[in-house]
């Protein structure tokens, strides 16, 4: 995965590579999938959720640069893969998922492989994760029109807040950077996430 999908596809930041090298995918993803968690394509993991494609994560991670020390928000943790790599980073990460099954199986996987450091709180990803802001990373692991303020509140000066930005149209892969009261916006490549959902949506679904 890291030789054949990362490298060759530009991803540079050595920390990345060996963090996703250290992280089983294969625990993070159903058991019925486990032969194909090193895909180069995100995989369902239940509710309309996914795992992302490799790539992604990579490049996400990389935009987001979080160094040793640092506090980590991951919203829409889903099958906590990302938290897991985030982790094996040096942050120290909170996870948010709206779904309790999904956030019941992340915490179940990062036991399995041994990651510490990660909280995974079941919440509004929206809302993010106030009493322990502020937050040098955040990752947003579904798509959205707007940035949501709650978000944008809990970013730390200088941190770094990476999430796909647009909707069924269109997303973009895009970087905030806070810098004192202002925000730099730097946008990266086109991809495609689920939606990021609320409490509201997921109590209509029942979940």
């Amino acid at each position: 995965m890291v030789a054949r999908q990362l490298r060759r596809r530009g991803v540079v930041d050595e920390r990345v590579l060996e963090a996703m090298g250290r992280v089983p995918r294969e625990l993070f993803v159903p058991p019925t999938l486990a032969e194909r968690a090193y895909d180069d394509a995100a995989l369902p993991i239940g509710y309309g959720q996914t795992i992302s494609q490799p790539f992604v994560v990579a490049s996400m991670l990389a935009l987001a640069a979080p160094c040793a020390g640092d506090a980590a928000l991951d919203v829409g943790t889903g099958s906590g893969y990302a938290a897991a790599v985030l982790a094996t980073l040096g942050a120290h990460v909170v996870g948010v998922e709206l779904v309790p099954d999904l956030a019941h199986r992340a915490r179940a996987a990062l036991h399995r492989a041994g990651v510490e450091g990660v909280e995974v709180r079941v919440g509004d990803g929206r809302l993010g994760a106030p009493d322990a802001a502020p937050f040098d990373v955040i990752l947003v692991a579904a798509a959205t029109a707007a940035v949501p303020q709650a978000l944008l509140d809990q970013l730390a000066d200088r941190g770094r807040l990476v999430l796909p930005l647009g909707g069924v149209a269109g997303q973009v892969l895009v970087r905030l950077e806070r810098r004192g009261d202002a925000v730099v916006e730097t946008r990266s490549f086109p991809c495609r996430f689920v939606p990021l959902l609320s409490r509201a949506t997921v109590d209509e679904a029942g979940v």
